[in-house]
């Protein structure tokens, strides 16, 4: 189960598959993270935030922080040398965000770093930053994505590359205004932040010869790699980035952080390997969250039912130095066959690091809106909101025209409707009641994400010891690849799960690749696959008559064929994509395909059946039971699978009901910056979650027929609660997270 705060225990029906191969290791404590390191010898860092929104900075004094004992020296953008940005990921660079502190002595969004300490011990930095005096000059700053001077602009204007420009189907400001029924509506949705169980932290150390190690939970071990060599002037062999275990990233942890590049030039500097642990506040200020987005969506259908229109436009929060893309529309344009889609995206720039990816980024906002809609449609033409989606289902994609690599949408409804018992459920709103006299409703909505893959190069090793060594480009984030990567290599060789030894987040095993946006699983596992495939042919071929080909494990051959080891290695790219892609690959940079192919289009699917119980006189929502079934391809590892559906529901549940970033209006930044204002849904909060698969192989997408799961889990989670909160009230609600006083009556 990914490691998070939201992903809480459910009450569920036990699940079967092989276990994890760290479970028992993460549950006696034995798995060890960036932050437990505490050698000898150790140095610790602490940060100095801005407490202006924007601005600079126009004197620092440093005389009583140097004056505590044990500190070392405090590090400020007039004394620690010039370095470079390491850019923005979506810009062509490696890190969150393009902007990085003490480069000069601009503020750009409040709790940005202006100083850091360094000292013996983490009390005495702690100490000695809280004593640093800042004196700053505050210019006007936009706090807020509905500022009166927040100015919202075409992100196809300011983004020109096709792949955000506007997503035109057919005509469909004419459809819209032929259509017999039509639905106009908007949706708010607010700030959030990951809030994974691994809070942030970087361990740096410089060898004799010049060779920087960073320790450090990340999701792209080679963006930190590379944009670090960037930032310092170093060749990118003279660092290495271990990741081996990250408690949680969920977008968070997807690229190089601003305070990396600090931390290792303290550790150069002063001799001795130096560590920054973040604080949980200084993650809502100084690493990426979702952006609020404001959403328009106008549906049209026919007489008989058919939706013929459809535009849905969005804007999204951004940062004043860095232009973070919306891309909600990819998937409200493929829910349905809607003949004539108009998808128009734009950004507002706001006073704040740059937003980034959390855990269905686009999508989750995206589906709330379009799937809401989409309810209310089947309400103004009196159709069953199952048989209405069913109705309007689609086999080729409206957008492209190409045929989807593989669509089982349908059966996820049909499926979960019969398994939920949907037939039992009554159209008429508040038609509903529980014995205790509490409002019951029933909803339902559809989710996707796009299927990608991720050019990978995997290497496989067997020893005459029988161990089996795998190195790969992946991350375990705890989502359980490393589960999957070892139940594919243990069935092809015939050698036992716990033989296998995998190398996943360290530079020098492989060339390691983000791991995000579902393509993990897809991107790893084929090329591991046909590696120890390639192992086990090559064993076969060379055991001549001494031992029989067929049915006879690895590590029987290798020893019949006398040889210490046997090591195969297998490189895969998406379809489409061209041999150049291994480069930026190596290179550090993102180079995922999907889901426009060249022969097809491809998306995991999933559909949400939720039961909500409305309390009569305090309006207070519960969430009982909740059904998911996914269309994610060949399931490789059935428990970890589950874990996934699992926690996405939960992170749904807590997206609906419970979680915002409240921003400051006033000076800036977050007001709820901890873990006891940040609402997140906890134990009592969760009912029962049933998960089932279609389970049917999308091997056009792939050899193993594997489509991502993670993301896809959590999108169309929210609209089936608000969807089930309208069955049971009467009440459309079109802001996220839903309040008390939002269903009481006036």
């Amino acid at each position: 189960m990914a490691t998070s705060l939201k992903t809480v225990m459910a009450k569920r029906t036990p699940r079967a598959g092989a276990e994890r191969v760290d479970a028992r290791d993460k549950v006696r404590g034995a798995t060890r993270y960036a932050a437990d390191d505490a050698r000898a010898g150790l140095l610790h860092a602490a940060l100095v935030p801005s407490r202006i929104a924007r601005g600079s900075v126009t004197a620092i004094d440093t005389a009583a922080a140097q004056r505590v004992r044990g500190v070392r020296t405090v590090f400020t953008h007039e004394n620690i040398g010039s370095f470079d940005t390491g850019g923005f990921l979506m810009g062509g660079g490696f890190g969150f965000q393009s902007f990085h502190p003490l480069r000069s002595p601009q503020i750009a969004y409040r709790g940005q770093t202006v100083a850091m300490v360094v000292a013996d011990t983490p009390e005495a930095a702690r100490e000695a930053a809280a004593l640093v005096a800042v004196t700053c000059a505050a210019i006007p700053f936009v706090a807020t994505i509905d500022a009166p001077d927040a100015q919202p602009q075409a992100q196809s204007a300011l983004l020109p590359q096709p792949m955000f420009a506007d997503r035109r189907a057919g005509d469909a400001e004419a459809a819209l205004q032929g259509a017999a029924f039509t639905v106009d509506a908007a949706y708010e949705l607010p700030v959030q932040h990951q809030n994974p169980m691994e809070i942030i932290a970087t361990v740096a150390e410089w060898s004799a010869d010049g060779v920087l190690t960073i320790h450090e939970p990340t999701q792209n071990a080679e963006s930190v790699r590379h944009g670090l060599a960037k930032q310092l002037g170093i060749e990118p062999a003279r660092v290495r980035v271990l990741s081996p275990t990250v408690g949680g990233g969920f977008g968070q942890k997807n690229s190089l952080q601003s305070h990396t590049a600090l931390v290792a030039i303290a550790a150069r500097a002063l001799g001795r390997p130096v560590k920054l642990v973040l604080s949980r506040s200084q993650l809502f200020h100084n690493a990426s969250f979702r952006p609020a987005s404001r959403h328009r969506v106008r549906l049209g259908a026919d007489r008989g039912g058919k939706l013929v229109a459809a535009i849905h436009e969005i804007d999204q929060q951004t940062s004043r130095h860095d232009l973070f893309p919306s891309n909600g529309t990819e998937i409200t344009a493929r829910l349905y066959g809607i003949g004539n889609f108009l998808g128009r995206e734009r950004l507002v720039r706001t006073d704040v690091q740059t937003p980034g990816y959390m855990r269905a980024p686009f999508e989750h906002p995206a589906a709330f809106a379009f799937e809401s809609a989409v309810d209310e449609m089947a309400y103004v033409l009196g159709r069953d909101p199952v048989a209405f989606r069913l109705a309007n289902d689609t086999a080729v994609d409206p957008i492209s025209g190409k045929p989807f690599s593989s669509r089982h949408l349908a059966e996820c409804l049909a499926k979960g409707s019969s398994a939920f018992g949907w037939a039992r459920r009554t159209m008429v709103p508040r038609s509903m009641r529980a014995p205790d006299g509490s409002l019951i409703g029933w909803g339902v909505a559809a989710g996707a994400y796009k299927a990608a893959i991720a050019p990978a190069i995997a290497k496989v090793r067997l020893d005459a010891n029988g161990t089996v060594r795998v190195a790969v480009g992946g991350h375990e984030m705890g989502q359980g690849i490393r589960t999957a990567i070892a139940l594919t290599v243990a069935r092809v060789l015939g050698a036992p799960v716990a033989a296998v030894e995998i190398l996943v987040g360290d530079t020098t095993a492989a060339p390691q690749h983000l791991t995000a946006g579902s393509w993990g699983t897809a991107t790893a596992l084929p090329p591991v696959q046909e590696a120890a495939q390639r192992l086990m042919d090559d064993l076969r071929q060379n055991a001549g008559a001494q031992v029989g080909a067929n049915g006879t494990t690895a590590v029987a051959l290798l020893r019949a064929s006398g040889r210490p080891f046997a090591e195969a290695e297998s490189r895969m790219r998406a379809p489409g994509q061209p041999e150049q892609v291994f480069g930026r690959l190596t290179g550090g940079l993102p180079a995922a395909a999907g889901p426009v192919y060249p022969d097809f289009v491809a998306f995991s699917f999933i559909a949400h059946f939720v039961e909500v119980r409305i309390e009569p006189t305090t309006r207070r929502i519960r969430v009982p039971r909740v059904l998911s079934v996914a269309d994610c391809g060949t399931v490789a590892s059935l428990r970890t699978a589950r874990s996934q559906v699992e926690g996405g529901v939960v992170w749904g549940i807590g997206a609906a009901l419970r979680e915002a970033s409240e921003v400051d209006a006033r000076y800036g930044g977050f007001l709820n910056a901890d873990l006891a204002e940040y609402v997140l849904p906890v134990a009592a909060d969760i009912g029962r979650i049933d998960v089932d698969f279609v389970g049917k192989p999308d091997t056009r997408l792939n050899a193993m027929g594997v489509k991502g799961l993670g993301e896809v889990a959590m999108v169309g989670v929210a609209p089936a609660i608000v969807n089930a909160v309208f069955h049971a009230t009467g009440k459309r609600l079109r802001r996220l997270p839903l309040r008390l006083e939002d269903l009481l009556e006036s």
